[in-house]
């Protein structure tokens, strides 16, 4: 089964995957190795960790596009991508799709924020006009090359127009042809239990930590119907916890041993990034 029907399965099948996000090609294969079905490009994740700048527009099409066919190279799972606003109109739109669909992607994700946009829980966003947003959903479903490929469209329009709004919303982005629907930061246990009874698509609902949304664990939204519980930055947000521990110790005691607590093993570094299969190849052809 190609990756884009196995994320098509596991969306239809309604029951909380986690979805995790991976910000480069290394958290991509610790990803895959704990065991997880699929994969979120994360366009905040990319943002803060090559560039070291804040999510609020200042990534491009193809710097995302480049970090998809790395990632796409180094693990096997279904790839959500996060493809901002679409990058532009709705001509802009069709070109994004058809750069991430070469680029490796199973799925992009659109949202109608103004460009440029910002954090889906950051203050201070502005929505598009539904019917300029309704026409990029159209434009991303027809542009697709592999039937298969999926469609989110995601609505910010809880924040500035409300909960009954963004509903609406996204029911026009499902009539459109969407295929998955993504109402961000919704504030209160009521609305994320009401989504799925009001919404007939497979949804995506955002953990973020720290973030405007209480946090639900993914068997309760899976009960309620969700098909993804995405955990973008989880990964991020372990990953600098571990270097600020690591390099603290690192100033105060001028040395880090190999502590499993503190660091990675060598050689476990070395099995996640695949020496032994290189060293095998570096065998076969010397």
């Amino acid at each position: 089964m190609s990756t884009k029907k196995q994320l098509r399965t596991l969306v239809e099948a309604r029951r909380g995957a986690i979805v995790p996000g991976a910000f480069n090609a290394l958290s991509a294969k610790v990803i895959e190795d704990l065991g997880y079905e699929a994969i979120y490009v994360t366009g905040a994740g990319v943002t803060n960790m090559w560039f070291g700048m804040p999510d609020q527009g200042f990534m491009g099409l193809h710097e995302i596009a480049d970090h998809t066919a790395r990632i796409r190279d180094a693990v096997g799972l279904p790839l959500i991508v996060d493809a901002d606003t679409g990058f532009g109109n709705a001509l802009n739109v069709r070109h994004t799709v058809r750069v991430l669909e070469r680029a490796g992607a199973d799925c992009i994700q659109l949202e109608d924020q103004v460009a440029p946009k910002r954090c889906g829980h950051f203050s201070g966003k502005e929505v598009i006009s539904t019917a300029e947003a309704v026409s990029k959903i159209k434009a991303a479903v027809d542009a697709r090359t592999d039937p298969d490929f999926l469609v989110m469209a995601r609505t910010d329009a809880c924040a500035t127009q409300g909960f009954e709004a963004a509903l609406e919303r996204a029911q026009k982005f499902s009539e459109a042809g969407a295929d998955i629907l993504f109402v961000e930061a919704v504030t209160t246990a009521e609305e994320i239990r009401a989504l799925p009874l009001r919404l007939d698509k497979p949804q995506l609902m955002n953990m973020v930590i720290g973030g405007k949304t209480p946090i639900f664990g993914a068997e309760e939204l899976g009960q309620l119907g969700y098909g993804i519980v995405l955990y973008a930055n989880a990964a991020l947000q372990g990953a600098v916890a571990g270097m600020q521990k690591a390099l603290t110790v690192l100033r105060e005691h001028e040395r880090v041993d190999e502590d499993p607590a503190l660091v990675v093993p060598f050689a476990e570094r070395q099995r996640l990034v695949g020496k032994p299969e290189w060293d095998a190849l570096e065998r076969r052809y010397t």
